[in-house]
């Protein structure tokens, strides 16, 4: 079909089609009479020493002109894909609310032909999605359980449990100081209060029990919810205490709305980590985008929370 486009491009010059094409003259001759044998008709009528296209002829370049049209678009898009196409990200919600934004802000100033797609759900959600291929990429807030998937820290994070802002002691404040800014108290004190904690199978929940259990720790919450808003007013209104990353109450903590815990010998320390299969390839795309993840925190201000407080 190539050839046949070749010859009618140069006025069914076979001459000009052999040159074009690189090929012997005889080569160009064989292939149109090889296409008239196959479909049985004459697509050009030889008149001395000129070719003319027959009705026969006419049809097939409408078809040829299509097919290899599209053809040609297809080749073009599959080959563009390593630079071009779709980027699925799934992101735990603390990552989700606080840098991913920025991130894809970011990413899509040097990829603007990439498309992407989020999903922002709990961790084990992300994990999910990866394993099934819905997803190329996580951001997520603790290491993975499954053992096809990859995960790699890139950035350091803390959690911080937060009581409310004042008039709150009711025995739970050690240093019996109720209009300090910060509460010092016991692990043990610590795991009597009443606790408004993040739901099973996020990574901030996970981050918590983990370092609970270190310490020999176990605790039965008073509240679980899919939204640290939801946590923080509910700190504020004085309905218990929380753990919830610091990067996401630096406001309320500063405007004095909550007041920070400082438990003996405890420390809420954990990274943020890029999760992908194991078996995944990793275009240039995704690559590119793990880079401006690795990379933010360097050329970029520490975003600031800008929820319902």
């Amino acid at each position: 079909m190539r050839i046949f486009r070749a010859v009618i491009e140069n006025e069914n010059n076979l001459t000009r089609a052999a040159r074009q094409l690189y090929m012997a003259q005889p080569a160009v001759t064989l292939a149109i009479q090889e296409l008239e044998e196959y479909y049985g008709v004459n697509l050009f009528d030889r008149l001395g020493k000129r070719l003319y296209l027959t009705e026969a002829g006419k049809q097939f370049q409408d078809y040829v002109i299509r097919i290899l049209g599209l053809f040609d678009d297809m080749e073009e898009g599959m080959r563009s894909w390593g630079s071009k196409g779709m980027l699925r990200i799934g992101s735990s919600v603390t990552i989700g609310s606080q840098f991913l934004p920025g991130y894809v802000e970011s990413y899509a100033h040097t990829h603007p032909d990439v498309n992407t797609q989020v999903l922002i759900g709990a961790s084990d959600l992300i994990e999910k999605k990866i394993l099934s291929n819905d997803l190329d990429i996580g951001l997520v807030e603790s290491p993975v359980h499954e053992k096809n998937l990859i995960a790699e820290q890139y950035m350091e994070d803390y959690l911080v449990a937060v009581a409310p802002g004042k008039d709150w002691e009711r025995g739970m404040d050690a240093s019996g100081n109720g209009d300090s800014e910060r509460i010092q108290m016991s692990a043990e004190e610590f795991a009597l209060q009443h606790l408004l904690l993040r739901e099973p199978g996020s990574g901030t929940r996970e981050s918590f029990d983990k370092v609970m259990a270190q310490h020999q720790i176990f605790v039965k919450p008073s509240w679980e919810a899919t939204s640290t808003t939801a946590l923080v007013n509910a700190v504020i209104s004085g309905l218990g205490i929380s753990v919830v990353p610091r990067r996401m109450v630096e406001i309320p903590l500063r405007d004095g709305k909550i007041r920070e815990i400082q438990i003996d010998g405890v420390e809420f320390k954990r990274y943020f980590y890029l999760v992908y299969h194991r078996d995944k390839l990793l275009t240039a795309p995704i690559r590119e985008f793990m880079d401006v993840c690795r990379n933010y925190e360097n050329s970029h201000s520490q975003p600031e929370y800008s929820g319902l407080f």
